[in-house]
């Protein structure tokens, strides 16, 4: 049994860029599918592909890579955890690598970057860092 979803999803990743892979699958839920879409937008994977014939419902993940087969994704890291919650007021909404990363943040208006949060003045739960 799975306790944690992002942190698994953030491994597989992990894991398919160290080792080139073209793309990944990963369990299909609504904050998976809200992140993965939030890293499809600010241009860390390429696309996102529902697979609803297999059982648990799948999303296939197309990693991407710069012209030297770089992966995009350098560093992936689970902040909140299950066990241990980070929240942030808006006035204290991490940068990360002074601006070159992404935090994700679920707020009560839904799941949006660092940036966001903090030009609507909001705080929340900061769920994970990419750069």
């Amino acid at each position: 049994m799975r306790t944690d979803l992002v942190a698994d999803t953030l491994t597989m990743i992990r894991n398919a860029a160290a080792a080139k892979k073209e793309s990944v699958d990963v369990i299909n839920s609504k904050m998976n599918l809200a992140i993965l879409e939030i890293l499809q937008n600010e241009g860390y994977i390429s696309n996102l592909k529902t697979l609803d014939s297999q059982m648990p419902k799948l999303v296939r993940v197309y990693l991407r890579y710069d012209s030297q087969g770089k992966s995009v994704i350098t560093g992936l890291k689970r902040v909140s955890k299950p066990g241990l919650k980070k929240y942030v007021k808006a006035d204290r909404m991490p940068k990360v690598l002074n601006g070159l990363g992404l935090a994700i943040i679920s707020t009560s208006k839904g799941i949006i970057t660092n940036e966001k949060a903090r030009e609507v003045k909001l705080g929340g739960e900061v769920l994970l860092y990419v750069w």
